[in-house]
């Protein structure tokens, strides 16, 4: 069994910060459960742009207002408390925050920590010696 207190993982380095946005990271690859789970809180009046080329993402909304923008099409959709989105797709998106959005994030295959974006707004490929 696992147990983690965010507040606590909040003081290690499990709290990764960029600008306009921390993620603490709960669960990562080294917890070998297939996924990873973070709480990220997006800094009100930021956009980000983001594309997981080599991960599938869901997020479900805790508290906060704000937008998510697919690039490719356009289309525009809002996000409030209790609303989930998955990038199914891989998509490419703009996450705006009209104030602090925060957010429960599952990536699979699962983050080991380290990871940062790409100028792209992706992250790496996770190394295959982590799926044997």
């Amino acid at each position: 069994m696992i147990v983690r207190d965010l507040n606590d993982a909040r003081k290690t380095d499990r709290l990764v910060t960029a600008d306009g946005w921390d993620s603490t990271r709960l669960l990562l690859e080294g917890d070998k459960m297939g996924f990873s789970f973070h709480i990220t809180r997006i800094t009100a009046g930021t956009s980000h742009v983001f594309e997981y080329k080599h991960h599938f993402e869901s997020v479900y909304c805790i508290s906060g207002q704000g937008s998510i923008e697919d690039l490719a099409t356009g289309q525009t959709h809002p996000i409030r408390p209790g609303v989930i989105y998955a990038l199914n797709l891989h998509d490419r998106h703009r996450l705006s925050a009209s104030t602090e959005l925060v957010l429960a994030c599952c990536f699979n295959p699962p983050v080991t920590g380290q990871e940062v974006h790409r100028e792209d707004g992706s992250y790496a490929p996770a190394p295959e010696e982590a799926h044997a």
